[in-house]
């Protein structure tokens, strides 16, 4: 989604692109609506002869200035292709994920070789890009995700419509966490904080938005029969959902408890949309969160902490505006899509 995000930017500026992923994907799937040309490839595994040949195709039929990857294993498929063409085109790879491979092997360092240059989106994905490939520091620029600063802004979307679609009641205090059902996420974290939460105060109500990744359904049944061990009968999931501003303009206090992040995109979305926050203090959101101002932080795995640190924006209606007011400000003047794209830029006119 931060790919598509991009191409929608970059189409925006009057920049032409074209669009290489794969076969019959969730990006694929979105991409269909852009009005771009597309490149559907099949690219299961690491070695692809057959899409390196096709890639090589396209690019020798295009005069492509720079060729932007959002994934290291693309270069399996991109620098075979490049090869075999015998050209040199800037290649610019951001990274996203971090790696517990090491990749300075011989074979690695053929490919990173046609790396010109990599983009971390926090801190803590750069010190992993110098820690597991040939890349140098002076070849790693330090650029965040965006978020669209218009569409989730809180003057333009109401939360009404989803507080009466789950029965919140005007005075009930919602809190939410959004993330995808996988380990690692915080979910039973937030589950066993909002048990404990439940039978203190009377007005809470709790939310948690996604779905499950693919293969990861299992984990979210686990998920849901924790909750209702728990006794959380004013829970609720939402499955997947297209109105993010809306859900997120419906919960009062946003919860952030994963374990660890390369960034967090629903941390920022959250925050532009003027919420204040409770986030675990893991590496990936101490680049967005600062604690005391637009969040508390707490102790990463730590349900107790979780729950204390909730208590006090329960009962501190002032914290949650002047976190809320704060949260956004910082979002607009460090995330905002805007910035971004004008930064990814700069660089495509530096390489080029």
């Amino acid at each position: 989604m931060v790919t598509l995000t991009g191409v929608k930017q970059l189409t925006k500026r009057g920049i032409h692109v074209e669009l290489l992923c794969a076969k019959e994907s969730r990006i694929h799937i979105e991409a269909n609506n852009l009005g771009i040309i597309i490149h559907p490839v099949k690219a299961g595994g690491y070695f692809h002869p057959f899409s390196s040949l096709r890639l090589a195709f396209i690019i020798s039929k295009m005069n492509f200035d720079i060729i932007h990857t959002h994934a290291s294993k693309d270069l399996w498929v991109l620098v075979p292709s490049l090869q075999f063409l015998r050209k040199r085109i800037p290649v610019l790879l951001t990274k996203h994920i971090g790696s517990f491979i090491e990749k300075k092997d011989v074979l690695h360092r053929r490919l990173y070789r046609y790396v010109t240059k990599a983009i971390a989106i926090s801190s803590m994905i750069r010190r992993n890009i110098l820690e597991t490939t040939p890349l140098k520091d002076d070849q790693i620029v330090l650029i965040p995700n965006g978020v669209d600063t218009e569409k989730f802004d809180p003057r333009r979307v109401n939360g009404d419509k989803v507080r009466d679609e789950f029965d919140v009641k005007k005075d009930d205090l919602l809190i939410g966490m959004m993330a995808r059902f996988s380990p690692g996420k915080g979910h039973e974290e937030f589950i066993k904080a909002s048990a404990v939460l439940n039978k203190e105060y009377k007005n809470l109500r709790f939310i948690i938005i996604g779905e499950a990744s693919r293969g990861e359904d299992l984990y979210e049944q686990k998920i849901k029969a924790f909750a209702e061990k728990s006794e959380l009968q004013n829970l609720i999931f939402t499955g997947y959902r297209s109105d993010i501003p809306q859900l997120l303009a419906a919960i009062d206090i946003f919860v952030f408890p994963s374990h660890a992040e390369a960034f967090g995109i629903a941390l920022i979305e959250a925050m532009a949309m003027e919420k204040p926050s409770v986030c675990s203090a893991s590496e990936g959101v101490l680049d967005i969160a600062m604690d005391g101002k637009t969040s508390l932080l707490f102790e990463t795995h730590n349900a107790g902490d979780l729950t204390e640190k909730i208590k006090i924006l329960i009962t501190n209606p002032d914290k949650r505006v002047s976190f809320a007011l704060a949260a956004r400000q910082r979002v607009i003047e460090n995330f905002n899509i805007d910035i971004v794209t004008d930064r990814i830029c700069a660089l495509y006119e530096e390489l080029t």
